[in-house]
């Protein structure tokens, strides 16, 4: 089946912070003094060696990850958008996310954020206990939480989500859903309300913390999951709870098997050449150190994604969802035809894990409890 592109994305990593916390495995290394136009002008060289890949399609919307982007000053960001906007069309009504840690902004930089052109802000607060902010080798504390939160809205930012961790070293049911109706009555329109996960290459890692058992987990995200409903967020990623109308659409173009183009080092990216009925994927140079040297050069590992790697990819994200993923989006996006799945995937909906209605394809309730175990089927089906 022919190709039809996506909607674009643009993420832009930054990949420096104040301290590396001992959760992370982000491209994200410690620094001082950054080198701002150093940093900017590679970044608009990376982007210039991509645009042919990218066609012509608007970018509708933006993310700025890493690290920790509010290091970087608003000038840095007004410099960069006048950038991108000379060399790409940014779509009139594009979602600007940028990532905050509290601690490393202050009133006039979120001001200035904004001035620049950045429309939503996504605070990392990840608890309001100072005990377990220590433990997570966070720089800030819960009024530096707070007081980020209020300053954000004061500058003008009505799109705001919270970054919010549970099943913390030590953490009981009470404090992790403490730290959730401290979130909620800030009032965000978005929270990203997710387990603390450990990852290889980090220093939990190699020295793994006392987490609660899994029962517990079990039970407080049920319980949370209950406290987020009745305050009006409904739940519609595996950890991801927003406002009517206000779902992060940057994310969203991810879990529906969109296009985006990553710049930075590290950043990754998936585009469609829908004239050569081919999906590349590819990263830009790890270590900013390197990425600085030679920009033009920082395309790593051109990847075609082919055959079963496209329908496993597309439903790796779009399962996430709770309300599941189109099939026509990804007979569309994928080129596969959707209908020979029905008896490929008869035994996970035989099982009460997947169903297939009314064009779509999702987890059920007890699906979406264990998502792991469905992808590892799929993999081994299609």
């Amino acid at each position: 089946m022919p190709l039809t592109p996506p909607p674009l994305s643009l993420y832009i990593h930054t990949p420096w912070c104040v301290r590396k916390c001992p959760y992370c495995d982000f491209n994200s290394h410690e620094r001082g003094e950054l080198p701002e136009e150093a940093y900017l002008q590679a970044l608009l060289v990376d982007l210039e060696q991509d645009l042919q890949l990218a066609g012509e399609r608007p970018v509708e919307t933006v993310f700025i990850g890493g690290g920790t982007p509010s290091l970087m000053s608003p000038a840095f960001y007004r410099e960069l958008f006048a950038g991108i906007r000379a060399r790409l069309p940014l779509s009139e009504h594009a979602e600007i996310t940028l990532e905050a840690n509290p601690g490393t902004t202050e009133a006039a930089r979120f001001e200035g954020f904004r001035e620049a052109g950045i429309n939503r802000l996504s605070i990392g607060v990840q608890s309001f206990n100072n005990g377990h902010l220590q433990a997570l080798g966070r720089i800030h504390d819960a009024s530096a939480a707070v007081r980020a939160a209020t300053q954000a809205r004061a500058a003008g930012f009505d799109n705001l989500n919270l970054d919010i961790m549970h099943a913390l070293p030590g953490q009981s049911q009470a404090q992790a859903l403490s730290d959730l109706e401290q979130a909620i009555a800030l009032q965000p329109t978005h929270l990203s309300w997710y387990e603390l996960t450990i990852e290889p290459n980090t220093v939990f890692y190699r020295s793994p913390p006392q987490q609660p058992d899994g029962d517990s987990m079990a039970d407080t995200e049920e319980a949370g999951f209950a406290l987020l409903a009745r305050h009006n967020y409904h739940r519609y990623e595996v950890s991801a709870f927003a406002r009517p109308g206000l779902e992060c659409r940057h994310n969203r173009n991810y879990w529906e098997f969109g296009d985006y183009l990553g710049i930075g080092a590290g950043a990754h990216s998936k585009l469609t050449k829908a004239a050569d009925n081919a999906i590349l994927r590819f990263q830009k140079t790890r270590k900013p150190e390197d990425y600085l040297a030679d920009p033009a050069q920082s395309r790593r590992q051109l990847q075609p994604v082919t055959g079963a790697d496209r329908s496993f990819e597309a439903l790796l994200n779009g399962l996430r969802l709770t309300g599941g993923i189109s099939l026509q989006v990804i007979a569309d996006r994928t080129g596969v035809n959707t209908a020979e799945w029905e008896g490929l995937l008869g035994d996970l909906q035989y099982r009460g894990l997947i169903a297939m209605e009314q064009g779509h394809i999702k987890c059920t309730r007890t699906g979406l409890q264990h998502l792991n175990g469905v992808l590892e089927t799929l993999a081994n089906t299609l």
